[in-house]
């Protein structure tokens, strides 16, 4: 009896086990699904505790609602090989001293990446492009590129002069002649506001990290000119300012010590570049480029017009404001801001809503003609702005100018520009920050969340 029940027994675990191992094998996603070939920095950060990430979909640190699934764009197939072709490119221009290098305004012709002299600026892009890209100091196919790009940079901002307002002494760069002098310091700061925030308080390199980005930040604000724009405008000095403001910005949200009044008048500066009245722009510092001056002013009032946009939604729900009631002065007042931070904030929204048109519009797209270094920057500043501001049409952008990137992009893998800021490391660089803007969209959301008075 019990010999003749022993094979059922040996077949009923069998099937038992093949089971449980089917149940572990991870069921294939839906084609309409979204591809987050990045997974979030520190999901710890960004989900509830023990919840596991359903596809790109993420909590922020401040809001508690998470976010739509539908705000998240799969990446073509097309893009993700444009990526690949673009960091395999990439990667292999890094120097012995863990730099990267744009090279000398005076000698464009030089576009070999070896034959030129590293710079922070260029190479706070690459490390930039490399963490959203999916890289860490620890984990990533290129860590350690990222680890030497990040030693790099700290040994910079590490051995500057005290009291000094840029981190390195090399002049004369592509980047520098185009956008301003002390661009270095800006971008450098934007790189290691990034980096503390993705590594943890925990992290080895935590603590030297957010020290270098404390002294950047000291470097931006006594470099600020009374009206808030940055000292050493180069031919598009616009640019610079609003790099500028953003990292102070993106500073502030890792914990840096940021001078409110300082960021302020940063934003203030780019707001003034476009009146939304007469929609004219000032673009005396953007080279007479519109894109240029408005794609900084849709960045630097981004934050604010999230703010704006999401405090009138909750009045209405709560019934606090008319569901018809205009985003102006007088309903933020009904909302709870004072009378001078409503106006304010009002302005602040005007011009993100009006910016942000003009800089999707074909005419103001193409910039200089062609594609320099300063329309890369732009294109980049524009998206970022979508999302920070947690702006749907940002998918619409993406859209685009994806289709443009991937369009242009040399036999070899990298991108280079075709005016001024030529350099095809930094053109690379920051065409790699714009095809994965989606890989790094709770960071960015993180940044412009709301952190609602009470």
């Amino acid at each position: 009896m019990r010999k003749s029940l022993f094979p059922l027994l040996i077949v009923l675990v069998a099937t038992g086990a093949t089971l449980a191992l089917v149940s572990f094998r991870q069921a294939h996603s839906p084609t309409d699904a979204p591809i987050c070939h990045v997974p979030a920095a520190d999901l710890s950060l960004v989900t509830k505790k023990n919840d596991p990430p359903a596809g790109c979909v993420f909590k922020t640190v401040y809001e508690g609602e998470g976010l739509d699934p539908a705000f998240v764009l799969a990446t073509p197939e097309n893009v993700l090989r444009s990526e690949q072709r673009g960091l395999d490119w990439l990667v292999k221009a890094q120097a012995q001293n863990g730099g990267f290098g744009c090279g000398s305004h005076a000698r464009q012709d030089i576009i070999d990446p070896h034959a030129v002299s590293t710079d922070p600026a260029t190479t706070a892009m690459v490390g930039m492009a490399l963490m959203r890209m999916g890289n860490s100091l620890d984990k990533g196919e290129h860590a350690a590129q990222l680890k030497r790009a990040t030693e790099y940079l700290l040994s910079q901002v590490e051995s500057a002069p005290k009291g000094a307002i840029n981190i390195t002494q090399l002049t004369g760069t592509q980047i520098q002649s185009k956008l301003g002098a002390n661009i270095d310091v800006a971008l450098t700061t934007q790189f290691l506001s990034n980096l503390v925030a993705k590594i943890g308080e925990q992290h080895g390199m935590y603590l030297r990290a957010k020290r270098a980005l404390n002294t950047c930040v000291g470097m931006i604000q006594r470099s600020q000119n009374a009206d808030g724009s940055v000292q050493g405008d180069g031919w598009a000095g616009v640019l610079q300012s609003s790099f500028a403001a953003s990292a102070l910005e993106s500073a502030q949200n890792a914990g840096a010590d940021v001078d409110e009044q300082a960021l302020d008048l940063a934003r203030d500066h780019q707001k003034a570049n476009f009146n939304v009245n007469t929609g004219s722009v000032a673009t005396e510092r953007a080279a007479g480029i519109t894109l240029y001056a408005v794609s900084g002013s849709t960045r630097n009032s981004a934050v604010e017009a999230r703010e704006v946009t999401e405090r009138v939604e909750r009045a209405k729900k709560e019934g606090k404001v008319a569901m018809d009631a205009p985003v102006d002065s007088e309903t933020l007042q009904e909302v709870g801001f004072s009378p001078a931070e409503a106006e304010k904030m009002s302005t602040a929204y005007q011009v993100y809503n009006a910016a942000k048109s003009q800089a999707q519009a074909d005419n103001v797209i193409s910039g200089f003609g062609n594609n320099g270094g300063e329309e890369f920057l732009s294109f980049l500043q524009t998206g970022e702005s979508l999302v920070i501001a947690k702006d749907n049409s940002w998918k619409n952008w993406y859209g685009q100018t994806t289709k443009r990137l991937v369009d242009i992009q040399n036999q070899d893998g990298s991108w280079n520009g075709h005016h001024c800021i030529t350099s095809p490391v930094f053109c690379t660089a920051t065409s790699l920050l714009i095809l994965s803007v989606n890989n790094d969209i709770e960071h960015l959301l993180a940044q412009g969340a709301v952190k609602y008075r009470n």
